[in-house]
């Protein structure tokens, strides 16, 4: 029987004292070949994981740091996109598997191995833009566009005053207002 490729991700809790630990962790094309439909092929790099147990939950300081191969929407040229990744998460303890949050997991307390390659995978996902552009490619209006956002839509004050004005009110409407008056 094959090894897994996640196997090397995984920190065996149980044993583990209520304290702060510390663990490092490589990942190359693997990681990303062990999870089915993922956007990304290749990347390599390194997480150093903080784990610091209690006894009612553990927390998570994750630092990723590495690069993945992209493919440029415009040009269609593969470019390598860096990572610089921090990231937090917390796992309690509970009687069955749950996913509260983004951040925060429950956990089987008799659970004895955490396997963090999930974890670290989506982080990448997550950090990965939507839009990829070759950094030769980008443009002032690119970068402009990815900090401000864009506008889609703006009504002009002059169609926003005009809507409050008297003589746009249905007839109707005045005729009732009559009866409020009274």
């Amino acid at each position: 029987m094959a090894k897994s490729p996640l196997k090397p991700f995984e920190i065996e809790i149980q044993g583990l004292s209520l304290d702060q630990h510390s663990f490092d962790f490589s990942f190359d094309n693997q990681l990303f070949e062990a999870f089915e439909g993922s956007l990304i092929e290749k990347g390599k790099g390194s997480a150093h994981v903080e784990l610091l147990k209690s006894e009612t939950m553990m927390t998570l300081s994750f630092e990723v740091e590495g690069s993945v191969e992209l493919t440029c929407d415009r040009s269609l040229r593969s470019f390598d996109y860096e990572l610089e990744i921090r990231q937090q998460l917390i796992i309690k303890f509970g009687d069955e598997f749950a996913e509260l949050d983004d951040d925060v997991v429950v956990i089987p307390r008799e659970t004895q191995h955490l396997n963090v390659a999930q974890y670290i995978y989506e982080f990448i996902s997550v950090d990965v833009p939507m839009k990829k552009l070759h950094p030769e490619l980008v443009t002032e209006e690119d970068e402009d566009f990815e900090v401000e956002g864009s506008l889609i839509y703006q009504t002009s004050a002059e169609q926003e005053q005009g809507d409050d004005t008297e003589e746009n009110v249905d007839p109707r409407w005045e005729a009732l207002k009559k009866f409020r008056n009274n």
